[in-house]
C-alpha cells in the first residue's frame, strides 16, 4: 500500500469530527408561515456537519437549489397574503467561517463557534386569493415575484463536541437565525423571514476507522418568534436528519457513497393575529443519495459533499427537491 493511500485512509478519522453545522437559510423564505422554516431539512446530517475535536480554522462554501410547489387548490400564508397553488425556486450561496480555539474544557471535550452569511435568489409564483361574497375564497390573478439579496445570517456561538472514542462522538450546538434578509409584506418572494429562530441541536456520529462506515444522526428543534409584519408566529418544528454511507480509498483520497434522509414535523400550532388559516402544522419526509470526497490539499484537508433529497410525504408545506453542494477547507 502506498504512503499516499495510507494518508488518505487516515483522513476520515480526522474528518469525522470536523466541519460546521450549516442551517442554510436559503430555502424558500416563507417559514411555516408560507411553506418552509428557517431550517432546511437535510442540511445538518453527516460528518461534514460535526464539530472539530482539535483547534482549527475552517472555511466553507455552501450551494443550495430548491424547487417545489403545492397543488393549485392548496392555500399557504405567504408574506401576509393567502396564496393558492404556489411554486417556488431558490438558489442559496452561503459562506461559513468556523473556529475551534485552543480552549480546553475537560478531557474529550472541545468548543467551537461559527457563522454563515447567505446570499439568496428567490422566485415565487402563486394565485393570490380573492374573498367571495359568500365568505369563501377563490384564486385571483396569477402573479410572480423574484428577489435577490442577503439572507438571514446564521449564528452558532455555542458548539460542543465530546469524543467518546476515535470512532464515535456526540456534539451539541445552539443556533440563532437573525432576520437580516429582505422582507416586505405583500411580496411573495423574500430572502428573509422577518423573525428570529432559536435552534438547539444534538448530533451522534459514528465513523469506522477500519471499515469506513458512517452513521450520523442529528436531532433539532426550531423555536420561532412572531413575524412583526404579519403578526404570524410559526409553531415549533422538530427535525431528525441522518446519513448512512460507506467510505473507501480513491485517487489519493477517500470517497463516500450513501443515503441521506430526514423527518421534519411541526409539533405546535401556528398562532397570532395573522394565522387565519388555523393550526397549519407542517410535515415532510425526504430521502436521497449522498456522495463525498476527502483528501489532503497542500497542507489542508479538502472535503466535498453533494446530495439530492426528494420529499416524499409532505403536508401543509411546499413539496419538492433539494440539491446541496458543500466544499470546505480545514487549516
Amino acid at each position: 500500500m502506498s504512503s499516499s493511500t495510507r494518508r488518505a485512509e487516515r483522513v476520515p478519522r480526522r474528518a469525522a469530527g470536523l466541519a460546521l453545522a450549516i442551517g442554510l437559510s436559503a430555502l424558500p423564505a416563507m417559514a411555516e408561515e408560507g411553506g418552509s422554516g428557517h431550517y432546511t431539512p437535510g442540511s445538518i446530517a453527516s460528518f461534514m456537519d460535526g464539530v472539530s475535536p482539535t483547534p482549527a480554522l475552517i472555511t466553507r462554501i455552501n450551494i443550495l437549489n430548491y424547487r417545489g410547489g403545492v397543488d393549485k387548490d392548496v392555500a399557504l400564508p405567504i408574506g401576509g397574503l393567502t396564496a393558492l397553488g404556489a411554486n417556488a425556486q431558490s438558489w442559496g450561496y452561503g459562506f461559513t467561517m468556523f473556529w475551534r480555539p485552543k480552549v480546553e474544557i475537560g478531557e474529550g471535550w472541545s468548543y467551537a463557534m461559527s457563522t454563515t452569511i447567505p446570499y439568496v435568489t428567490m422566485e415565487v409564483s402563486a394565485d393570490t386569493a380573492v374573498t367571495l361574497p359568500s365568505g369563501g375564497t377563490t384564486g385571483g390573478p396569477r402573479r410572480a415575484d423574484r428577489t435577490t439579496g442577503l439572507g438571514d445570517i446564521i449564528l452558532m456561538p455555542v458548539m460542543f463536541n465530546y469524543t467518546v472514542d476515535p470512532e464515535f462522538s456526540v456534539n451539541a450546538r445552539l443556533t440563532g437565525y437573525a432576520p437580516t434578509g429582505s422582507y416586505k409584506v405583500g411580496r411573495l418572494a423574500n430572502t428573509g423571514k422577518n423573525f428570529w429562530t432559536i435552534e438547539p441541536t444534538v448530533g451522534f456520529m459514528y465513523f469506522g476507522q477500519k471499515n469506513g462506515r458512517e452513521a450520523s444522526v442529528f436531532i433539532g428543534a426550531d423555536f420561532n418568534q412572531e413575524n412583526p409584519g404579519t403578526k404570524y408566529k410559526s409553531g415549533t418544528q422538530l427535525h431528525i436528519d441522518g446519513t448512512f454511507a460507506q467510505h473507501l480509498p480513491l485517487a489519493g483520497g477517500v470517497a463516500g457513497l450513501g443515503l441521506g434522509a430526514f423527518y421534519y414535523k411541526q409539533v405546535t400550532d401556528d398562532s397570532g393575529e395573522g394565522a387565519t388559516l388555523g393550526a397549519f402544522r407542517a410535515k415532510t419526509v425526504g430521502l436521497g443519495p449522498v456522495i463525498s470526497y476527502i483528501r489532503k490539499l497542500e497542507g489542508a484537508d479538502l472535503m466535498v459533499e453533494f446530495k439530492w433529497l426528494q420529499e416524499n410525504d409532505t403536508a401543509k408545506r411546499l413539496k419538492g427537491d433539494t440539491y446541496f453542494l458543500k466544499a470546505m477547507l480545514k487549516f
